[in-house]
């Protein structure tokens, strides 16, 4: 298919044995399937592309524009949107269903973005990974932040390094690999770590690098 990505669910870890009895940790994700809500043409939008919509909502949950919006291309109401590329539209329209055997299969590299776990209000060791003060009996700035540059500008810098809030943001892992696709259960097993805690949206596309 000429899909180039998918949404997905992050289900947590384990770890799969190889043919030479090698221990593999990976992460575990539902992807899929995807229902097709939208259709970008270049002659309507001036780019191609598809809109899908992934996860079963209440309709009483879906607000009065999206639910004309799913009434309109006849399909039942999705709990997330999201657009995503495509080379050819062949194939595709509203309510055309895409399954995670259709867009990846085991070895392809992808690239999977998600919003990471929030860690609060941090200071410098724990976000920055300052490497802290004395430890000595004494010391009182064990792990607190110390000299951070010029004061006569009766401001702070972007860029310098503070404490502050830290987690919670859209991160992108790139390079990772498809070790085992299971169509039946529409479940990918990636080789290593993904953003976000268990139950987080993920958005699964190609890496174009491998």
């Amino acid at each position: 298919m000429a899909v180039q990505a998918i949404l997905g669910k992050k289900i947590g870890m384990t770890q799969i044995f190889d043919e030479t009895g090698r221990a593999i940790p990976v992460s575990v994700v539902e992807a899929g399937p995807c229902v097709v809500t939208q259709v970008k043409t270049p002659e309507k939008d001036g780019y191609v592309a598809v809109q899908v919509g992934f996860g079963e909502v209440s309709p009483k949950r879906v607000n009065k524009p999206l639910k004309g919006h799913f009434k309109k291309g006849n399909v039942s109401p999705m709990r997330y949107l999201r657009e995503v590329p495509v080379t050819d539209l062949s194939g595709l329209s509203v309510g055309s269903e895409i399954r995670v055997a259709d867009v990846f299969k085991a070895g392809d590299k992808v690239k999977i973005t998600g919003t990471s776990k929030g860690r609060g209000f941090q200071g410098v060791v724990k976000r920055h990974h300052f490497h802290g003060g004395p430890q000595s009996h004494g010391s009182m700035i064990h792990r607190k932040p110390q000299s951070s540059g010029a004061t006569d500008a009766a401001r702070t810098f972007k860029g310098v390094k503070k404490p502050g809030h830290m987690g919670a943001e859209r991160v992108t892992q790139k390079g990772l690999t498809i070790v085992r696709v299971d169509a039946e259960r529409n479940l990918l097993l990636v080789r290593g770590a993904v953003p976000g805690a268990n139950g987080g949206l993920l958005y699964i596309a190609r890496d174009e690098r491998g």
